[in-house]
């Protein structure tokens, strides 16, 4: 089967940057590489296995279809939905959020 293409909001690009420098001013570059890494390879399993990411939050927030995948051991979930072709990454969050309100805000 063949990887589907990525696609990411304007909303998830500036999660992931912001989580990147949070990492990076509380914990070094390291932590902010590797958190960079860890979404990297999220993004690479649900192109080449979109069907396997939780529909918990898709049924919460009634948006069929929505899932989420966690990037490694990061706190954080990959928000996203399989359209022909491509992943659509809607928004990157930490899962302490009060996520139905962070999608919301985000233009999800």
């Amino acid at each position: 089967m063949t990887p589907k293409s990525v696609v990411l909001r304007a909303a998830a690009q500036r999660d992931i940057e912001e989580a990147a420098t949070h990492c990076l001013e509380e914990a070094g570059p390291e932590v902010a590489l590797r958190f960079i890494d860890s979404v990297e390879q999220a993004f690479r399993h649900i192109a080449d296995n979109p069907g396997s990411g939780s529909p918990r939050y898709g049924h919460e927030l009634n948006l069929p279809g929505l899932r989420s995948w966690p990037p490694g051991s990061y706190p954080h979930l990959v928000f996203y939905m399989v359209g022909r072709g491509r992943v659509d990454v809607w928004r990157v969050l930490h899962g302490q959020r009060d996520i139905p309100v962070w999608m919301a805000e985000g233009g999800a």
